[in-house]
């Protein structure tokens, strides 16, 4: 693997995308490290008291900038979820769908809508944080300092989003992901040393620590097994002859993922169910408070079902979103393919549809299952971290896909791949 590495490091071009990408990643943690002017560091301080709830998991995106306040406080949270609302608008309205339909022309109309998206909702979520969250950390409060917090954090976040997009031009890997992967990376160090102090004090237990490694690595293992998973559906195309040449006659497949949706499930489930815990926090006073912290803390058995229940739930809706079925199936009719033994047209949408909806189930119980152990490990051995399931199943998805696109340059230049 060393010797492969090497040969990849060799590689003039690989070379360049992988300095290049480092490059973009040591100017997002500089980023993340300077603070948004005029900020009070002690008053700062005192507004977290735990990273649980929604606040918490924008913090763990965003690699600690959220608590910090910084300039990438809101990190690339609106550019996803720009992206997501052009998604779901592609299916409501129907001049959106025809400009997806449009080839590259239209690929650049709708990320140039999703970059105006992203800026309207950088702006929104910049002065709601500025105002209802941060608003006793500013060392002079008012209309000025509010709107120069709210105009530093949109800027961060665009330019964020077009750090990402350089990263896909001219780097490896995804830019958007590779800035999530980078953030969950830059607590683990944190996290190690709050364990190892706490095991020294005697608070934890070291059964308690072997414990959540050995989780741990059947965690990774198992998201990396459901993430390579597919079923390969075949597609026979028939012979045809147009003018003196022959097409057609060959087999191939589609490849229909076992967790087709990702890792979106899980960061539409946590956002809704960290929702009332996080409104909570601004009544701490009450007994409605005390309820939502008992039932909606992730050690809860309330918290953890209704975890589950959402996050299959939007696992079947998104999957539903990004494949469409009946598509899939007049593409292969217009082409001269077919499914062996299954009828071209409505028949083959219903057979793609039946097979889908039975792997997505697997998939989906396979990220609920994989959400709620560590929540349950934290739970029974009383050990605070900042990651999660959520923050494997990131960290690994980025990993394979960043492995992949190495491997495709090295494989180009008849290099041995990474496993032999």
């Amino acid at each position: 693997m060393f010797g492969t590495l090497r040969n990849a490091w060799k590689i003039p071009d690989l070379k360049k995308r992988l300095l290049y990408t480092m490059l973009m990643l040591v100017i997002f943690r500089l980023g993340a490290a300077v603070p948004v002017p005029g900020i009070d560091k002690n008053a700062l301080a005192s507004l977290f008291t735990s990273d649980e709830g929604l606040l918490g998991f924008f913090n763990l995106m965003s690699g600690g900038a959220f608590k910090n306040f910084t300039v990438f406080a809101l990190g690339i949270s609106p550019y996803i979820t720009a992206s997501i609302i052009m998604n779901l608008l592609q299916i409501a309205i129907p001049q959106i769908e025809a400009m997806a339909k449009e080839g590259e022309e239209g690929r650049k109309k709708i990320a140039r809508f999703t970059r105006y998206g992203t800026v309207i909702l950088a702006l929104i979520q910049a002065f709601g944080i500025s105002v209802g969250v941060f608003g006793r950390a500013f060392i002079n409060p008012g209309p000025g300092s509010t709107a120069i917090a709210v105009l530093t954090l949109t800027a961060g976040t665009a330019f964020l989003m077009y750090l990402g997009e350089k990263i896909n031009e001219n780097g490896i890997g995804n830019g958007i992901s590779m800035f999530i992967f980078a953030g969950i990376l830059a607590n683990i160090p944190f996290d190690i040393k709050r364990v190892v102090s706490r095991v020294l004090q005697g608070e934890l237990n070291w059964l308690h620590l072997i414990l959540f490694f050995v989780v741990a690595v059947v965690i990774i293992a198992s998201v990396i097994f459901i993430q390579q998973g597919s079923r390969k559906v075949p597609v026979q195309y028939a012979k045809r002859v147009v003018g003196r040449k022959m097409y057609g006659g060959h087999s191939t497949h589609i490849p229909l993922k076992v967790n087709q949706a990702g890792v979106i499930p899980v960061i539409f489930s946590i956002s809704i169910l960290m929702m009332p815990i996080t409104i909570a926090q601004f009544w701490p006073t009450g007994s409605a408070y005390g309820w939502l912290s008992r039932n909606f803390s992730q050690s809860s058995l309330m918290y953890n079902i209704l975890n589950m229940i959402l996050i299959v739930a939007f696992t079947y809706f998104y999957t539903s979103v990004t494949f469409n079925p009946v598509d899939v199936a007049d593409n292969m009719k217009k082409n001269g393919g077919f499914i062996p033994g299954i009828r071209p047209g409505k028949p083959t949408s219903e057979y793609l549809q039946r097979t889908l909806y039975r792997i997505t189930f697997a998939g989906g119980v396979f990220l609920a299952v994989i959400a709620t152990i560590p929540n349950l490990v934290f739970a029974m051995t009383d050990m605070k971290l900042s990651f999660g399931g959520t923050s494997i199943l990131i960290a690994v998805g980025v990993s394979l896909e960043t492995y992949k696109q190495i491997e495709a340059h090295i494989t180009m230049r008849h290099y041995q791949g990474f496993l032999k």
